[in-house]
């Protein structure tokens, strides 16, 4: 049996594909591991076998990048129940859940791909005695797949807390049969070897990169690290199932200080000055951010298929000539944290449909979708393809987070916020205001008060790219917030104060193709006009009591959907970890169920 799974794990490093058009190399595959890396071309080749893993349904095109983080307090899933992706987004899950043991699986095959690399890589010859060149190149990846490996790790963690952990290939095992590893352990080994991943991956714009990919760079590194140590002197449910802060927290606040200091002071990595560009510009027009580096991490997406492409703006956004699956809805509650000149929330939230000429139909306030990776900003535009996969990369990490992570443990390092903490937050909110200080406002100075903006700036910020559930974990918040919405909901459906001067229609203009607030005819904040503005059609807004469309959309039991967020557990929060698949504890005996299932 082992060695069976040694073959299958050689095998599976060997059939490599290459990770987009962008990287645009052929696969391997039939090679011995002496052959794979005897010389840079392959084993770059092998290296973009371990992007791979982060590619396709089972990972961030799909699966981990839409499935795993809904319900939270900007977005609900879809509606009902099942042992699938709509149980998973409400907090009914079990171990037999259909969507866990792939990602699960696949997450693992990448730690493997990694620990290859990792093993081979320092035993080329090359890697001591080639040019410069090669030896850089070689050292390159050598701390990418450090860095791939710990980006696996780290993802596996916060879905599922304890798991098993190694670092070496399968066929240097002593067993398969692998217990838990306590998750400190683990990040204290994924910081460790960050730190000499940074040693080894080179700057963005160093002469060592000849092409413009998604590649790692090393800003990406100390940003990922940053966020490792930020996430280890967080809160965690543990295998004693309770709600635990990080040891030594104070240790992991200044670690996560110091990288993104250095990013902030290296001058390779600023905003985008417009937020709408990261977006329409970069992502959805299939652009890499070569002009500011904001986007430092992210996914590579290609081929239209299901192991190497991502579905963003297919299962997500408004749907477009009647096509898409829009099965995230936008929250009113999340809606209205955004203020009226806060230009972040027109391309975070899409409150229209689109038609195949392009004009939109505006929606109900229970009917808006997120709207970062939407179809009718897709370039070229796949029309009215039948397609489901439109090869929009998956953004892990932008500037803006290594900004506002820097303001977060200056607070807490400090007790307060200090004078570059705020200024790097100060930056975040002035780029949403399109650059108008006076808009931004001033920030809080004490403690409580700046780290309550701070929770609520991120929301703004990362609104729907697969931050905020995990945020909220790790500073315990996580039922607070789904209570707090769960509140908001029913007072913006019943007209509760302050919503009673809130409208409870809108209009929007017909044949308008705006895409922005333009698109409406009346103010979200105060009470509609008595009479319809010209050339415009009504939809429902807020109010409507018990019938009304807020209520049945997030909240009234019915069809075996119990409501947004319904199964969260407030007691024993057992349902902040995803259970250990049943066909993994099946092939180890030694691996035990997480609390609660």
């Amino acid at each position: 049996m082992k060695l069976r799974y040694i073959l299958f794990a050689v095998l599976a490093l060997l059939c490599l594909g290459a990770c987009k058009k962008f990287l645009g190399l052929s696969p391997i595959s039939g090679q011995v591991p002496s052959l794979v890396f005897s010389n840079v071309t392959t084993t770059q080749q092998a290296i973009l076998g371990v992007y791979q893993e982060l590619t396709g349904d089972q990972g961030y095109g799909k699966v981990v990048g839409m499935y795993f983080w809904t319900d939270n307090d900007e977005t609900m899933g879809p509606t009902g129940d099942d042992q699938d992706r709509k149980g998973m987004a409400h907090y009914h899950l079990t171990a037999q859940n259909a969507q866990l043991e792939s990602p699960f699986e696949q997450m693992y095959s990448g730690i493997e791909r990694a620990n290859q690399c990792i093993y081979y890589i320092p035993k080329m010859a090359l890697y001591t005695q080639g040019t410069a060149t090669q030896q850089a190149q070689l050292h390159r990846m050598y701390g990418e797949a450090l860095t791939l490996r710990a980006q696996f790790f780290f993802e596996l963690i916060r879905n599922w807390g304890d798991i098993p952990a190694s670092y070496v290939p399968s066929f240097l095992a002593t067993t398969l049969y692998l217990h838990k590893t306590d998750r400190d352990s683990i990040y204290d080994q994924l910081l460790a070897d960050l730190q000499q991943a940074e040693s080894l991956v080179p700057w963005r714009g160093d002469p060592i990169i000849t092409s413009v990919d998604e590649r790692l760079t090393k800003g990406a590194v100390k940003g990922l690290r940053a966020r490792i140590a930020l996430y280890r002197a967080g809160y965690s449910l543990r295998s004693n199932g309770q709600m635990v802060q990080g040891s030594n927290a104070n240790v992991y606040y200044n670690i996560c200080d110091t990288e993104c200091l250095a990013i902030m002071n290296s001058g390779h990595h600023a905003l985008n000055p417009s937020f709408r560009s990261i977006f329409h510009d970069y992502i959805c027009a299939h652009t890499i951010d070569n002009t500011y580096g904001e986007i430092m991490f992210e996914v590579g997406m290609t081929g239209g298929t299901s192991s190497t492409d991502s579905k963003l703006g297919y299962y997500n956004g408004p749907r477009f000539a009647s096509l898409g699956n829009s099965s995230f809805a936008i929250l009113p509650s999340y809606f209205y944290l955004f203020d009226s000149t806060d230009l972040r929330r027109d391309v975070t939230i899409a409150p229209y449909d689109a038609n195949a000429d392009f004009t939109k139909v505006g929606q109900k306030s229970s009917a808006i979708r997120d709207g970062k990776f939407r179809r009718d900003w897709i370039s070229p535009s796949p029309g009215t393809s039948s397609a489901q996969y439109f090869g929009l990369d998956y953004p892990i990490l932008r500037y803006s987070d290594i900004l506002l992570m820097y303001a977060e443990v200056e607070n807490e390092i400090n007790n307060g916020p200090t004078a570059t903490g705020t200024a790097a937050y100060q930056q975040v909110r002035t780029r949403a205001y399109g650059g108008n200080t006076t808009l931004a406002g001033t920030p809080p100075t004490d403690y409580a008060g700046f780290k309550n903006a701070l929770v609520n700036e991120r929301s703004r910020e990362f609104g729907a790219e697969g931050v905020r559930r995990f945020d909220l974990i790790r500073w315990n918040l996580l039922w607070t917030k789904l209570q707090l919405a769960r509140n908001t909901l029913v007072a913006m459906g019943y007209g509760e104060a302050p919503y009673n001067n809130y409208p409870t229609s809108m209009y929007y203009y017909k044949g308008s193709t705006a895409d922005n607030v333009a698109l409406w005819a009346n103010s979200f904040f105060v009470k509609q006009p008595s009479t319809a503005p010209a050339n415009t059609t009504k939809v429902n807004w807020l109010g409507g009591g018990a019938t009304g469309s807020i209520i049945n959309t997030f909240l009234t039991t019915s069809g075996g959907f119990i409501g947004f967020a319904g199964y969260y557990d407030s007691v024993s929060f057992h349902t902040n970890l995803f259970p250990i698949p049943q066909h993994s504890l099946d092939a180890n005996y030694n691996l035990t169920q997480n609390p609660g299932y």
